[in-house]
């Protein structure tokens, strides 16, 4: 019989194997491209996309009627009354889009229970991080500072979406009255009539200048992007793409463990040759029209 002491079972113990340490499943890794926008939102911006350059180019030719294009481009649809009637057709498709979008809004967070469309980092509503992701993006552009780390939506984007909210409702209910006059007036006071016309050509001017100009640069011609940024289009963006412009949301994904679960398959190239003519037409075409107005009103 072998006698072990104390001291020799503890050298045993020290010279055995040991288990290897159990530190959970590893981490998933991060996908290579993430999804951004849904059908639902692509289709809708298809939608107001082409309404609303529709609106601008049989508009245009009413509202600068004195222009020596004018006439031309009335042309394109049989002249000024046609250019009158289809215009009526593109804003009452505008009209029914911004509707259905606001009671697809109501109906997503009340019925299905999606409260963060109304408040939180994928919220429309503007919040009290955006004013200091201005301000941040003001120091940035003079070189005071380090560039703002965004979440999902930043603040211009937001101002972008409620442009078009208000903008809509604006033109939208002036075009009504000038669209039904009879009907209009009794209810109304004549010089309503007046402050509608105004009211409709200003705000038309007002957001073909934004849309074709700020919106335009900011969503494809700034450096990081140019010519063309595709994501709305095909729905999804580099991962790469999300670290670098939306820091806020990629760190914010990644320590809650749900970055992989919004990964998505690289877009497919019909998808992407989709997008490219797309996107060329309403750039070139909304380029031309700010040609257009920049002629008349300089030359």
């Amino acid at each position: 019989m072998t006698t072990v002491t104390l001291e020799q079972a503890e050298l045993q113990d020290r010279r055995a194997p040991v288990a290897p340490f159990a530190a959970g499943p590893a981490p998933a890794p991060a996908p290579a491209h993430v999804r951004r926008f849904d059908a639902r939102t692509r289709w809708l911006h298809v939608v107001i996309m082409t309404t609303f350059l529709g609106l601008a180019a049989t508009g245009l030719p009413l509202l600068f009627s004195e222009a020596a294009w004018a006439q031309l481009l009335a042309s394109l649809f049989g002249g000024f009354h046609g250019a009158g009637l289809v215009h009526r057709v593109f804003g009452a498709a505008l009209l029914g889009a911004v509707v259905w979008h606001v009671g697809d809004v109501f109906w997503r967070a009340f019925v299905r229970g999606e409260t963060g469309l109304f408040w939180g980092p994928n919220s429309m509503v503007p919040q009290p991080r955006d004013v200091v992701d201005f301000f941040g993006m003001m120091k940035w552009f003079a070189g005071l500072g380090p560039r703002p780390k965004f979440e999902h939506f930043t603040y211009w984007e937001k101002f972008d979406y409620w442009a078009v909210l208000w903008g809509t409702a604006l033109m939208g209910a002036a075009g009504l009255i000038l669209w039904f006059p009879v009907a209009a007036s009794r209810i109304l006071p004549g010089w309503m009539f007046n402050i509608a016309l105004f009211v409709h050509g200003a705000e038309a001017s007002l957001a073909i200048g934004f849309i074709f100009v700020v919106h335009f640069f900011n969503g494809h011609l700034r450096p990081e992007k140019f010519p063309m940024d595709l994501v709305i289009f095909t729905g999804t963006m580099p991962v790469d793409d999300l670290r670098h412009e939306r820091a806020a949301e990629y760190d914010r994904l990644l320590q809650a463990g749900t970055l992989a679960s919004c990964g998505a398959a690289a877009p497919e190239a019909a998808a992407v040759t989709r997008g490219w003519v797309v996107g060329t037409i309403g750039l070139t075409l909304g380029i031309g029209l700010i040609g257009l107005i920049l002629y008349a009103v300089l030359l």
